[in-house]
C-alpha cells in the first residue's frame, strides 16, 4: 500500500510566548493532538533563531511530544523522572490505534499490532511488555533490553508469541516520530527531499487561489511537508532573518486563515486550521 508521508515542521520557539512549564506543556499537548488527528508521520523541530542556542527549548518540546506519542503502558519503562515532565499529567491522550485500551491477554487477537519494550531474555528469545498482564515471547531475537519495538501477535496460547512487525503492513495510523534538527530551515528542507513543501503564512497566497495547483502536486507526491512559523515571527520574518528566499525551498506559501481577527495566530492554532483545510481538500 503506497501511503503518503506527512511531515509537519515547527520552530523551536513554539513555546516561547508561554513562560511557565505548565502552560508550555499544555501548548505542546495541542501540537501533539493536532499531529495525531491529521495523521502526521513526522514532526521536525527546526531552529528559528540561529543567533541563539535553542537546544533547551527543542529538547523540552521533543521530550513532551515523544512522551505523548508513547503508549501509556510503556512510559514508566521508557522515561525517567525528569523536572520537564512535572506537568505531563495534563497532556491529553492521543487515543490512536497504537494506544490500545485493552490490558488483558485474553482479549488479544492474532494479527493484532502492539507497541512493546524488551524487558528480559528468555530461552527462545526475549520477553516483551506489550501492556497486558504478563510479558509475551518474541522468538529468536537479539534485541537489547529496554528497546522499543512494534510487534504482531502470532499466537495467543498459554504463552503469547509475537513477531517483529513490518510498519509497511500496518494500515492504521501508527503515530509520529520526532526529529530534532540543528540546521537552518533551508538545509533541512533541501536535505529531506520532500516531493511537496507547503509553507503557511498570513502573507502567503490565499489558499483558494492555489488549491487546484496544490491538488495536482499533492496527488503525485509521496512525501509532503507543511511548515509553520513561530508565535513571535512568521515564516516570512524567519526567512528574512536567515536571508532565505521561501520560493526557492517551498513549492507554495499559503494563507489558510484569511481575514484573521487577531494580530497573530499561535502555532498550535495554525496547525489545526491549516491541517484541517489540507485534510478536507486533499484527504489522503
Amino acid at each position: 500500500m503506497n501511503r503518503k508521508k506527512l511531515c509537519i515542521a515547527i520552530p523551536a520557539s513554539v513555546v516561547s510566548d508561554t513562560p511557565h512549564l505548565r502552560e508550555k506543556t499544555s501548548k505542546i499537548g495541542l501540537v501533539g493532538r493536532a499531529a495525531a488527528i491529521f495523521r502526521a508521520n513526522e514532526i521536525i523541530l527546526y531552529p528559528d533563531m540561529l543567533e541563539k542556542n535553542q537546544t533547551a527549548e527543542m529538547n523540552l518540546v521533543a521530550l513532551l511530544l515523544e512522551y505523548m506519542e508513547t503508549p501509556q503502558y510503556l512510559r514508566k519503562r521508557l522515561f525517567k523522572l525528569k523536572p520537564e515532565l512535572r506537568y505531563a499529567g495534563i497532556l491529553p491522550p492521543l487515543r490512536t490505534p497504537h494506544h490500545p485500551l485493552n490490558r488483558k491477554v485474553q482479549n488479544l487477537r492474532v494479527g493484532e499490532f502492539r507497541e512493546g519494550v524488551i524487558i528480559s531474555r528468555a530461552e527462545k528469545g526475549v520477553l516483551v511488555d506489550i501492556g497486558v498482564e504478563k510479558p509475551v515471547l518474541l522468538l529468536d531475537s537479539q534485541l537489547r533490553f529496554g528497546e522499543r519495538v512494534t510487534v504482531k501477535v502470532a499466537d495467543v496460547g498459554e504463552q503469547v508469541e509475537v513477531n517483529l512487525a513490518n510498519h509497511e503492513a500496518i494500515t492504521e495510523y501508527w503515530g509520529y516520530k520526532v526529529n530534532v534538527q540543528k540546521q537552518p530551515l533551508e538545509k533541512i528542507l533541501k536535505s529531506k527531499g520532500f516531493d511537496l513543501v507547503i509553507g503557511t503564512s498570513k502573507y502567503g497566497d490565499p489558499f483558494v487561489t492555489v488549491a487546484k495547483e496544490i491538488a495536482e502536486r499533492w496527488s503525485k507526491a509521496n512525501s509532503i511537508a507543511v511548515v509553520f512559523g513561530a508565535p513571535s515571527q512568521g515564516l516570512h520574518e524567519i526567512a528574512k532573518r536567515e536571508k532565505l528566499n521561501l520560493a526557492e525551498v517551498m513549492d507554495f506559501v499559503v494563507n489558510t486563515l484569511p481575514a484573521q481577527g487577531t494580530e497573530t495566530v499561535r502555532t498550535e492554532e495554525a496547525l489545526i486550521a491549516s491541517l484541517a483545510i489540507l485534510n478536507i481538500n486533499f484527504n489522503r
